[in-house]
């Protein structure tokens, strides 16, 4: 079956939404795919806030573009800085007409909080749940609108280019365009053909790559693994975040996430003897960028043989504790860990992609009328290292960015009429299922193992080595087998692993998130 859009959009968090929202009109179609449900994306889980300067009195703009460059190693690009800061307040409006409740003070102001890397309190927050307030208030006006159809259990398994006409597409092609994508239902097996004038990826980042993540377990990178296989440019994938302050707890897929503001808020980081050592790694404590807790982290945990740090809370009211931090209080209590008066066991695990499929200031990727938005995209903000709460603003402000560019550029844009139809002729399904999921988990493996906080030449050229074998194993299986999330979702890690490790082979200096044992870290520029 054929569908015709005017949008097409994949992907179901806070960019792929707000998006949504912001060109959905009458005689305009708009459709919404995603994998599982609207309500799981990386924006759900996202617990600290949202950044942006609203108290004038102590912050500007010019602060937060400081803090976010310094965050960035002075990689990130002072174009898109400087537009996702400006821009940001007016994006907190859009997220207030769409429902969304962030915490006030008795005066009516923003209850701001500070986070690692910012000098001013200034991250827009719902208790300790700030992206799931989100990601519902979305959801609630995303279902009001009748001018969005909602494809959920629907996969994306590869957008349409030139190269699905006959035509041979290289990385030197110029002027590749994108015609929409082939969808997979889930729950029948078939697989649409969705045209679209305009196509947006916005399905989030990559952590599933790697065995211990936040993200939720759907985050494998498909919109990157698509968008690559499909000749256009992806950039800055050496640069994975890891949170410095994951729960530890054993068997937990993914991670729950104990938010950076707890740290802000005055916890601080404790060996397994009860010592204090973030004075030895940088003069900020625990509120120095994430890339440096995390690695000070992964030191004492290497130097002492242990599994996990402590995070210490226990001499702060304990009220005020519970009231600033529910979510986190109670999920703690269920473990047995009274967060009050007990230490909790923390350990890094990967949390954000801090690149992605390349974009310009209007999220336009490198192929023709595809755009890419929020965590699978890079649009140049986060540099070395994502400024904590930073990434939800980026997402609404490219958000709007691109839909007023995308709203102008279809009226000079037709669908195309020869595209085929997916073709699985000659495939079946594969017998053991078990060779698919065992594949992945090797590739976990070697991603935590070789290209994790810490790297090295020769961790990387082992990466290298196992990835071409299972890569060579994933296409042989994926010609002669029927389309499945599962397949192709082995062969989007095994794209992303690939791509992580190659760019990060190519980066010679230890810089921002990459750090590697054979280049000195170069001099941190602070000013």
């Amino acid at each position: 079956m054929t569908h015709h859009y005017d949008f097409l959009i994949i992907g179901s968090g806070i960019a792929g939404m707000s998006f949504a929202l912001k060109v959905a009109a009458p005689g305009r179609r708009v459709a919404l795919v995603c994998k599982t449900t609207l309500d799981e994306a990386n924006t759900a889980l996202a617990q600290g806030g949202v950044a942006s300067v609203t108290n004038l009195a102590v912050d500007d703009f010019d602060k937060h573009i400081h803090d976010t460059m310094v965050a960035g190693d002075w990689l990130s690009d002072p174009e898109a800085v400087r537009q996702v800061v400006t821009k940001a307040p007016d994006q907190i409006k859009a997220l207030l007409d769409w429902g969304v409740n962030f915490d006030r003070t008795p005066d009516g102001s923003f209850d701001l909080h500070r986070e690692g890397g910012h000098s001013e309190f200034r991250i827009l927050h719902h208790a300790d749940n700030t992206g799931f307030e989100i990601q519902q208030s979305l959801i609630n006006a995303l279902r009001r609108n009748p001018n969005i159809d909602i494809y959920e259990h629907h996969f994306a398994i590869e957008i349409i280019t030139q190269h699905h006409l006959g035509r041979i597409v290289t990385r030197r092609t110029p002027d590749i365009d994108c015609y929409g994508a082939y969808i997979l239902d889930t729950a029948t097996g078939s697989v649409d053909t969705f045209l679209a004038k305009t196509t947006v990826m916005a399905t989030g980042g990559v952590g599933a790559v790697y065995t211990t993540t936040t993200n939720p377990l759907v985050a494998t990178g498909d919109g990157i693994a698509m968008v690559y296989r499909a000749k256009g440019t992806v950039a800055d994938m050496e640069f994975i975040q890891f949170h410095p302050t994951a729960l530890f707890h054993p068997g937990d897929r993914p991670s729950f996430l104990i938010t950076e503001a707890m740290r802000g808020y005055g916890a601080v980081l404790r060996n397994l003897r009860g010592e204090e050592f973030m004075h030895k790694y940088d003069p900020r404590l625990s509120l120095a960028p994430r890339d440096i807790v995390a690695r000070a982290i992964d030191s004492e945990m290497k130097q002492y043989g242990d599994d996990h740090v402590y995070l210490d809370v226990t001499h702060k009211d304990p009220e005020e504790t519970r009231r600033h931090f529910p979510n986190i209080y109670a999920k703690c209590l269920s473990l047995g860990i009274d967060i009050t008066k007990d230490y909790i066991p923390v350990a890094p695990a990967a949390h954000y992609l801090c690149g992605g499929i390349k974009v310009d200031l209007n999220g336009q990727s490198s192929i023709r009328h595809l755009y890419a938005l929020g965590e699978c995209s890079c649009t140049g903000l986060h540099g070395g290292n994502r400024l904590a709460s930073n990434s939800l603003i980026e997402a609404v402000v490219y958000a709007d960015a691109a839909a007023r560019h995308a709203v102008e550029a279809i009226a000079h844009t037709d669908f195309r009429t020869d595209v085929p139809d997916w073709n699985d002729e000659g495939t079946r399904h594969p017998e053991e299922m078990v060779l698919i999921t065992q594949s992945i988990r090797e590739v976990n493996q070697i991603m935590s193992t070789y290209v994790g906080i810490v790297r090295s030449n020769l961790r990387l050229d082992r990466a290298w080595n196992r990835l071409d074998i299972l890569y060579e194993e994933t296409e042989r299986l994926f010609k002669c087998s029927k389309a499945s999330r599962e397949i192709c979702e082995l062969r989007n890690i095994i794209n992303v692993g690939y791509l992580i490790m190659r760019q990060a082979k190519e980066r010679h200096e230890s810089r921002g998130l990459h750090y590697s044992l054979d280049y000195p870290p170069a001099p941190r520029h602070e000013a």
